[in-house]
């Protein structure tokens, strides 16, 4: 039986326990692995099968608890999620282990989607009181509080996030995007602003072109990861790509993606980019090539993503039936997109 209280629950097993890392058991895992595998596979119904035969079979609980939570997160279903993941903590031996630290992480991400900010606020406290460095706690921890409109409290775990590490460019951009988000663009782009003035040797090319997109300064960063684009890096093209969307030249962009495929067709973010500049220039059939050509990638974390820009290829290119047949089948996987929900109900009446 799970506990009434469990985010009490949560901080005492956290302030209690000394950390270690074991988690080992003698128990069989075989229906848990399949279960883990299927999530791997983002077949989501069919690993909640695997674990509930995981639960007949009396196999690890914490495992078996914390791979169920994930399949019920890949199905949106966050507050089922919230149920399993906070079972699996009912399991947590006397000392807090690596295991227990994923649970806890995964349950505040599943409390930030169902909407319960304050919930995952108290697991990054917990969490917080026994690992006082935990950067990715606090960054994510300021982006509850965002959300709770604790604009201060906010700013104060960004500035603790930042000052653990200065020089994390990818995460002081993050922090702007979030700041941007809610509504404190300029305090957002005080951090990019900060990076800038460390002149840290770190520093590189594609680092001040992309912190200078973000600040909106497209003509300075296109300069700068033009030169940063020898390297051939994914994620310098990328950039540089949506540069040039942002000066609106959609197809020098698209040939900036289409020419870095050409070489390696693996980016399911580049074939999505591609995609969309081709909605933009409305040639709607090399658009649904980029999506379709990204759906074909394996191990595809931008697959809900690509099917709803296949849809919207489809019905940009008149055919609405198909688009209608594949909205029904990713609102069967996706339920709470609000967007495709209404996009349903137009399709519908075409």
């Amino acid at each position: 039986m799970i506990r009434k209280n469990t985010s009490l629950l949560i901080v005492t097993i956290l302030l209690i326990a000394l950390f270690c890392t074991g988690c080992g058991s003698g128990q069989s895992r075989e229906n848990i692995e399949l279960g883990m595998a299927a999530v791997e596979a983002l077949d989501y119904n069919m690993a909640l099968e695997h674990f509930e035969k995981a639960v007949v079979n009396n196999e690890e609980p914490e495992l078996l608890y914390r791979g169920q939570g994930l399949a019920y997160m890949g199905l949106s279903q966050y507050a089922d999620a919230v149920v399993a993941f906070e079972k699996a903590l009912t399991y947590s031996k006397m000392y807090v282990t690596n295991l227990d630290y994923d649970v806890n992480y995964y349950l505040a991400t599943a409390y930030y989607k169902n909407g319960e900010f304050d919930k995952a606020i108290k697991v990054y406290d917990a969490i917080l009181n026994l690992q006082k460095k935990d950067i990715m706690s606090y960054y994510l921890r300021g982006i509850a509080k965002l959300e709770s409109n604790d604009f201060d409290g906010a700013v104060t775990d960004f500035d603790t996030a930042v000052s653990l590490n200065p020089t994390d460019y990818s995460m002081i951009i993050d922090v702007h995007c979030a700041l941007a988000a809610h509504g404190y663009k300029e305090k957002g782009i005080e951090y990019l602003q900060a990076a800038l003035d460390l002149q840290d040797k770190s520093l590189t090319d594609y680092d001040k072109g992309r912190i200078a997109y973000y600040m909106e300064d497209y003509e300075n960063a296109r300069n700068l990861l033009e030169q940063a684009k020898d390297n051939d890096d994914p994620d310098t093209i990328l950039m540089l790509g949506r540069t040039y969307e942002a000066l609106g030249d959609y197809n020098y962009a698209a040939s900036v993606y289409t020419n870095y495929l050409a070489k390696d067709e693996t980016h399911p973010e580049i074939c999505n980019q591609l995609g969309l500049c081709k909605l933009k220039v409305e040639d709607y059939n090399a658009a649904l090539l980029a999506f379709q050509s990204g759906l074909a990638i394996e191990d595809n974390p931008l697959k809900q993503k690509l099917q709803f820009n296949e849809i919207v290829a489809y019905e940009y290119m008149g055919e609405f039936k198909k688009a209608a047949v594949l909205m029904e089948t990713y609102l069967k996987l996706y339920p709470d997109d609000t967007t495709a929900k209404r996009e349903y109900e137009f399709l519908k009446t075409r």
